[in-house]
């Protein structure tokens, strides 16, 4: 089936241009509208699944149209093409709603890379992309997972705190619906050059799942093998033991935490290790077809006065992401 494809420019030539410009093997219906308001009235009576939209037009422009299409839920993947190439036209059309943008002319390789990136040759795909789109964190929805993280965080850092007789910093956590792309970047911005431990954890009930994945910095093994009062020598096998004791104090307390809070129980799987002494970088690639898209909360706690940083991020699956939705929605009732 031909996938119906809008182009919008008040210019004769664009339009013709970037007709010209989408790859042969593509099967498309193409339509095009001359303007803002021509547009929205295509988007109604062609309805198509992808939109290549203009900024500067005369009457409504390309803002107008992204913000109407966003106030209206119209189902359709925007691409921007513009020759408004100022870094803030990108942010804001983005911000907007579109999926991507191409600067004026339209480079034919250059609009095919995006195609290809974004798979909407693919129906399935173009799917997916239009239901991610339309599943963006309400602020008010993410709030509540900072808060009820805030909670479940508090409770890990007490225990820790009490094991280890020293005061854990809490952080703020950080909460996102990530793609696998945006995850791995999160993941190693966490410290790019140090040396990592890390291991990943399965977790389900309720009709909600994921993955606790903690990440301990190499140099923090010494100092908690001091703080836990062990003398020996501190070989792979001991870092190992340190690492499993640190992930079954802050994953176990805090998926109680946050199950207490939901009213769910959550069952545990067996730890995974996912590698020593290697770098975020490296876990990140080893490991990157465990992860697609995802609710992903951060929690980075360190310790007073001791070089220990530990990472513990909660992957939940997109599956699980309307349950948890509908557990702590009611939290917003007045």
């Amino acid at each position: 089936m031909k996938t119906p494809v809008l182009i919008c420019d008040d210019s004769t030539v664009a339009r013709r241009q970037l007709a010209r410009s989408l790859p042969e093997d593509w099967e498309i219906k193409l339509e095009y509208a001359v303007n803002g308001e021509d547009c929205l009235d295509k988007l109604q009576s062609f309805s198509p699944e992808i939109l290549f939209l203009d900024l500067n037009m005369p009457g409504m422009d390309g803002y107008q149209v992204l913000q109407a299409i966003k106030e209206r839920n119209i189902q359709v993947l925007v691409v921007v093409v513009s020759g408004d190439i100022q870094p803030t036209a990108h942010e804001r059309v983005l911000a907007l709603g579109a999926i991507d943008f191409i600067a004026k002319p339209c480079d034919a390789s250059k609009l095919e890379q995006i195609i290809d990136q974004h798979g909407i040759k693919d129906k399935a795909a173009r799917q997916r992309l239009a239901l991610q789109l339309g599943e963006q964190l309400d602020p008010d929805i993410r709030d509540i997972y900072q808060e009820i993280t805030n909670v479940a965080m508090g409770q890990a850092g007490d225990l820790l705190a009490r094991l280890l007789n020293v005061f854990v910093k809490l952080p703020i956590p950080n909460v996102n619906v990530l793609e696998v792309n945006e995850l791995a970047m999160a993941l190693r911005s966490i410290d790019q050059n140090a040396a990592t431990s890390g291991i990943c954890q399965g977790f389900i009930g309720g009709g909600i799942s994921g993955e606790a994945l903690l990440l301990l910095n190499d140099s923090s093994f010494k100092e908690i093998a001091s703080l836990m009062n062990y003398e020996g020598e501190i070989t792979d096998a001991v870092e190992l033991e340190l690492l499993m004791d640190v992930s079954n104090i802050l994953v176990g307390s805090v998926l109680t935490g946050l199950a207490k809070q939901l009213d769910v129980g959550f069952s545990q799987g067996h730890p995974v290790v996912l590698g020593q002494h290697r770098e975020v970088e490296e876990l990140v690639s080893a490991n990157r077809s465990r992860w697609q898209r995802t609710l992903a909360i951060e929690i980075s706690y360190g310790i007073e006065d001791h070089d220990i940083n530990c990472d513990l991020m909660l992957l939940f699956t997109e599956d699980s992401l309307k349950t948890l939705k509908y557990k702590v929605e009611y939290l917003l009732e007045d």
